[in-house]
C-alpha cells in the first residue's frame, strides 16, 4: 500500500477481469468466482486450476480416503537402477472401511529420499481419477533412495477447502486502528466486506482497494494501523472432521524397499547438458535434487556461494528490493547474517512487515526488503508503511545494478481466485513496464512453498495459487525460484518456514541468476 489512502466509491475503479456474480446464500460471502460471467482469458486461467470432485452423494467420514488403508507399490520392479533411470510407483486410495475409492482428487505429495545422504527428490503425482494414482520419480544420485508418500487431504477435504476459499475469504479477518484529537477505535477490516456503513479506501496508483466497517465516531481517514484480527470457523462438524489432523498429512504405508541405484560410464551426466542460468528459463520435472544436502538445479548450471566473500563478490554494487511475505524476509536474514560486512540501517519501523535496509559502503551494496501491501497477517504495523507491490516498482528505476525479488502468495490464499488474479495481473503490468523502461533490470519471482495443512493457509491453496503465479510469468524475462520443489523433498519437516539448509540452497540458485559465471 502506497503511503496514501483516498476514500473512494469504487465506480471509477476497473478490475482487469470482469465482475464475478455473487452467489445469493444464509452464510457470509461477499466474493466468489461463476466460470459463466468471465472472459475466455479468465476462463483459461481457471482451467489450469481444475482438481476433480467427490461425488455429491459422498456425506460421511467414512467414504473419505483413509491414509491408513491406502497403500502403493512398485511398477515393473528390477534389480538394477541407474542414475537418470525413472522409478514408477502405484498408490491405492481406499475409504475407512477399506473399500477401493472408484474416483480421484485425492492430494498426494511424493518424494525419493535417503537420509544417511540428505538427498531427496520430489516426485510427479498423475491422478487417473480412479481411486489409482502413479508416482514417478527420478533417479538422479548414486546410492540409497526411498520412496516417501504422504496423504496431505482426502479428495472430500480438498473440496471442502475449495469451497471455503471461495465462498469465506472472512475466516481470516484484521483490525484497522482509527485514532484522531486523542480518541481511538478499532474495526474490522477485509479486502471486500458485507453491509453498507463501510470506510472504502482506493490506492491512487495501483487501483488496489481496501474496506473497513467505518468507526462510530471518527473519520474514515483517521485509520493509522493495520494488524491481523484473527480467524473463524467456518466449517460444519463433518467438515472439520475431513480436515481433522487425524487424516491431514499422513504417510501411506507401502510396500517398496529401498533401492540401490547405480552409475557407470554409460550414465549420461544429468547436467552436462545444461547452460548457464539465465532469465525465462522453463525448469523441468522435478526442477533440481538435493544430495549431501546441496541443491542441483536440473535447469541451469547452478553455482554455489561457499563463504561471505563469494556471496559479497557477486552482490558487489547492487541494489536489491525484495518484496513479498515472510518466506522472502528469510532471504534478507540470511544473506544479513552471512555477510559480515552487511549492517543494517534502523529505520524504526515494525520488523516483520518491514521495510528494512541493510548496507555495505565500501561495496556499494543496498538490500531492502518490505512486506507486499494489505492484505497482510502481521501485528499492529503503520498504514503508510506498506506499500503496494506495483506502487513500489513504479519507482524503481532500475537497470544492470538493480535487483528486484518478488514473492506473493501466502496472504492469499483464503481469498477466491479471482482476487489473487487481479492482485497478480497488477505486479504483471508493472514489471513488465520495468523491464520495458529498464530491461537489463534482474528481477526474480520465488514460488511457493510447502508448510501448512490449515483451512485458510494449506499446500494445496498454495499449490494453486502458484500454478497461475507461473503463468503469470511465462513468457517474460524474469527468473523463477522453484521453492516448491526445494521444500517438498527436503528431509527437514514441512514448515511453512522452512529451515536453514534449505533457505541457503535457495538463496544460492538465486545468486546463480545474479552472477551466472
Amino acid at each position: 500500500m502506497s503511503g496514501i489512502l483516498i476514500m473512494d466509491s469504487l465506480k471509477n475503479y476497473k478490475s482487469p477481469f470482469p465482475k464475478m456474480q455473487t452467489c445469493p446464500t444464509d452464510t457470509p460471502q461477499v466474493m466468489s468466482v461463476s466460470t459463466k460471467t468471465v472472459d475466455p482469458n479468465f476462463k483459461r486461467l481457471l482451467r489450469l486450476l481444475d482438481w476433480p470432485e467427490p461425488p455429491s452423494t459422498v456425506g460421511h467420514f467414512h467414504f473419505s480416503t483413509s491414509p491408513r488403508n491406502c497403500d502403493y507399490h512398485l511398477l515393473s520392479a528390477r534389480d538394477t537402477y541407474r542414475i537418470g533411470e525413472t522409478l514408477e510407483v502405484v498408490i491405492t486410495a481406499r475409504d475407512h472401511n477399506g473399500r477401493h475409492k472408484e474416483y480421484g482428487g485425492d492430494f498426494f505429495q511424493a518424494k525419493l529420499h535417503s537420509l544417511a545422504l540428505k538427498a531427496g527428490v520430489t516426485g510427479h503425482v498423475k491422478d487417473f481419477g480412479n481411486g489409482s494414482y502413479l508416482a514417478t520419480f527420478l533417479l538422479p544420485w548414486p546410492g540409497e533412495a526411498e520412496v516417501h508418500i504422504r496423504l496431505i487431504h482426502s479428495s472430500e477435504a480438498v473440496d471442502v477447502l475449495k469451497k471455503k476459499r471461495e465462498s469465506h475469504p472472512e475466516k481470516v479477518y484484521f483490525h484497522g486502528f482509527f485514532q484522531f484529537n486523542g480518541s481511538r477505535e478499532v474495526m474490522e477490516c477485509n479486502i471486500e466486506m458485507p453491509g453498507k456503513l463501510l470506510c472504502k479506501y482506493r490506492d491512487p496508483v495501483s487501483g488496489n482497494t481496501w474496506q473497513c466497517v467505518r468507526p462510530r465516531k471518527l473519520p474514515c481517514d483517521s485509520l493509522v494501523y493495520h494488524s491481523i484480527g484473527g480467524y473463524r470457523r467456518v466449517t460444519n462438524n463433518l467438515e472439520g472432521s475431513l480436515l481433522s489432523d487425524s487424516v491431514t498429512d499422513k504417510i501411506i504405508p507401502g510396500k517398496v524397499p529401498p533401492i540401490n541405484v547405480i552409475s557407470d560410464s554409460s550414465s549420461l551426466g544429468l547436467t552436462s547438458s545444461l547452460s548457464v542460468c539465465r532469465p525465462g528459463q522453463k525448469s523441468p520435472q522435478p526442477s533440481g535434487f538435493y544430495y549431501g544436502d546441496v541443491w542441483t538445479s536440473l535447469t541451469c548450471l547452478e553455482r554455489h556461494f561457499p563463504q561471505p566473500s563469494d556471496a559479497l563478490a557477486c552482490l558487489n554494487g547492487k541494489d536489491i528490493h525484495m518484496l513479498g511475505d515472510s518466506t522472502l524476509r528469510q532471504w534478507f536474514e540470511y544473506l544479513e547474517k552471512f555477510i559480515p560486512s552487511l549492517k543494517r540501517i534502523d529505520l524504526h519501523t515494525n520488523y516483520y512487515p518491514g521495510p528494512l535496509l541493510a548496507v555495505d559502503a565500501n561495496a556499494g551494496l543496498a538490500m531492502r526488503y518490505r512486506s507486499h501491501g494489505l492484505p497482510l497477517r502481521t501485528s499492529k504495523t503503520l498504514i503508510s508503511d506498506l506499500h503496494y507491490e506495483s506502487v513500489h516498482l513504479a519507482g524503481i528505476g532500475g537497470g544492470p545494478h538493480t535487483i528486484v525479488v518478488l514473492t506473493l502468495w501466502a496472504h492469499f490464499t483464503n481469498y477466491p481466485v479471482r482476487v489473487y488474479l487481479e492482485r497478480l495481473d497488477r505486479v504483471r503490468r508493472a514489471i513488465a513496464s520495468l523491464l520495458f523502461r529498464s530491461p537489463q533490470t534482474t528481477v526474480i519471482i520465488k514460488s511457493a512453498n510447502t508448510g501448512d495443512k490449515l483451512i485458510h493457509s494449506s499446500d494445496w491453496l498454495s499449490l494453486q495459487l502458484d500454478i497461475l503465479l507461473r503463468a503469470a510469468f511465462k513468457g517474460m524475462a524474469v527468473t523463477i525460484v522453484d521453492a516448491w520443489d526445494m521444500t517438498s523433498c527436503h528431509y527437514l519437516p514441512d514448515d511453512m518456514h522452512p529451515g536453514p539448509p534449505v533457505v541457503r540452497n535457495e538463496v544460492d540458485l538465486m545468486l546463480s541468476y545474479i552472477c551466472p559465471q
